[in-house]
Formats: C-alpha cells, sequence, structure tokens
C-alpha cells in the first residue's frame, strides 16, 4: 500500500549527519515536518537555522538508555503528530577480540547494543500507540546487509543488526494483526560513504542515493527495502548462504 509523505511529521534519529541528513532534507522536500534526533548541537542548530519551523531537534545520547527514556516521555507529550518513525542512528566498531583489552572490548560492544538495538526497541515501542492513533503511519529501522551475514571485523554491530531484522519482522507481524494501519519497513543497506566508513571498503553508494532508496520504499509501502548491492547480497544469500557470508567475512 502506497503512502504519500506530504504534510506528515517524521521522527529521523542519527538526523543530522550521514544517510540521516539526506532522509532529513528529503524528507522535508516532499512536505513532511522533521524531527531530528542526534548528539552534535552544532549540527542540530544548524539544521533548525536553516530549515525554521520545518525542522525541530532533540539532543540524546541513544547509548544512554536513561536519555532515551527520557526522549521518549518528551516526544509523546510534544509531538503526538509524529506519524513516521526512523530509526536510522547506528555506531559501527572495528574490533579486534584478541587485542583489545577486555574491558574496552566490553564497554565498545555495550554501546553499539545500547545504540543500534536497545535504542530502537524503546524508542519504536514508547511511540507505537502514538503512531498508532493515526490513520495512517510508518516505522522504518535501517539495518545492514551484515545482518545476513556478519563480518568478522564488526561481530557486535553484525549481531545488532541481525537482532534489529528480527525485531522488526515480528513487530511487522503484531501490527498486521493489531494495528494495521502502521506500517513496519526494514531498509537493508549496502556500503555507504559516510563517516563510519572511512577508510573502509570500495564501491560505496552515497548518502543522498541511499536515502532516496529508503523513502522510495517506504512511499511504495514495501516491507523490505534493499539498498545498492544489499540487492545482490539478497540473491546471493538466496542461492548460497555459504557464499554469502564467505564474501562479507
Amino acid at each position: 500500500m502506497s503512502l504519500s509523505l506530504n504534510g506528515r511529521t517524521a521522527m529521523v534519529t542519527g538526523g543530522a549527519r550521514g544517510i540521516g541528513l539526506e532522509l532529513t532534507r528529503q524528507l522535508l522536500a516532499r512536505g513532511c515536518r522533521v524531527i531530528v534526533i542526534g548528539q552534535n548541537q552544532t549540527r542540530l542548530a544548524t539544521l533548525e537555522r536553516d530549515f525554521p519551523g520545518a525542522v525541530v531537534t532533540r539532543r540524546a545520547d541513544l547509548s544512554s538508555p536513561a536519555e532515551v527514556d527520557a526522549l521518549v516521555v518528551d516526544l509523546v507529550r510534544d509531538h503526538p503528530a509524529i506519524d513516521i518513525l526512523i530509526n536510522n542512528a547506528g555506531v559501527q566498531r572495528e574490533m579486534d577480540l584478541f587485542a583489545l583489552p577486555p574491558t574496552q572490548a566490553t564497554a565498545f560492544a555495550r554501546q553499539e547494543i545500547a545504540t543500534n538495538l536497545d535504542a530502537i526497541v524503546a524508542l519504536t515501542l514508547g511511540l507505537l500507540p502514538v503512531l498508532a492513533r493515526h490513520e495512517r503511519a510508518a516505522i522504518v529501522t535501517i539495518t545492514s546487509g551484515l545482518a545476513i551475514a556478519p563480518k568478522a571485523a564488526a561481530p557486535v554491530y553484525g549481531a545488532t543488526k541481525a537482532a534489529a531484522r528480527s525485531f522488526t519482522r515480528a513487530l511487522r507481524y503484531q501490527c498486521s494483526r493489531a494495528a494495521p494501519q502502521v506500517r513496519v519497513s526494514e531498509a537493508i543497506m549496502s556500503l555507504v560513504a559516510t563517516d563510519m566508513t572511512a577508510g573502509r571498503g570500495s564501491g560505496k553508494i552515497t548518502p543522498a542515493q541511499a536515502a532516496a532508496a529508503v523513502l522510495a520504499g517506504l512511499e511504495r509501502g514495501q516491507a523490505e527495502i534493499w539498498v545498492g548491492k544489499a540487492k545482490l547480497l539478497r540473491l546471493v544469500n538466496r542461492l548460497s548462504p555459504a557464499l554469502a557470508a564467505r564474501l562479507l567475512r
């Protein structure tokens, strides 16, 4: 079922940089009002200055459960018009688990789990009653090809994306029964040229291309939005999961 974005209120986590910034810009171009969640106050202030009245920002550290819980309370109280939630924020650390001190590896892992999974679950569940009150609403969670086949250098990132993929699918099943007006989509991302991927990999797509693919899939009502080379991974994984795993390892 297609979804028009004009006139809607979208919330984008990590919406002041990388893919999130392009999502913000392209949502605005489609006539959306956008609530941007981020950590860098300077970037957030720039967005509010550049798009007065169309962008509202909230600073929050999504790796902090306490800050996420407080954010949910504020959003439910102050922004009942939210009818699109885009879970975009994420962090990836490349970790040699045999080289890092265990305490440091654990700290890095906990930050990734909190940002890439716990915050997604908490924000989605906290805002679900708000979304369900609208005639049409949508939830989009950005995952990765590494949810399908992990990369050795990013063990926790791949695990969190796989968990987010599973959560999104289960949420879709429940919404189809209890709140069919809430569309639940997953955007499976390929390698994108952002700060997070600097110096790693080749053949990257731009953040603008990634955002355009996500929003086109949302408008078409796709349950799964395969972005860039993730489309090829989908095919390879169907034919040979072992080959897909070897390619990404």
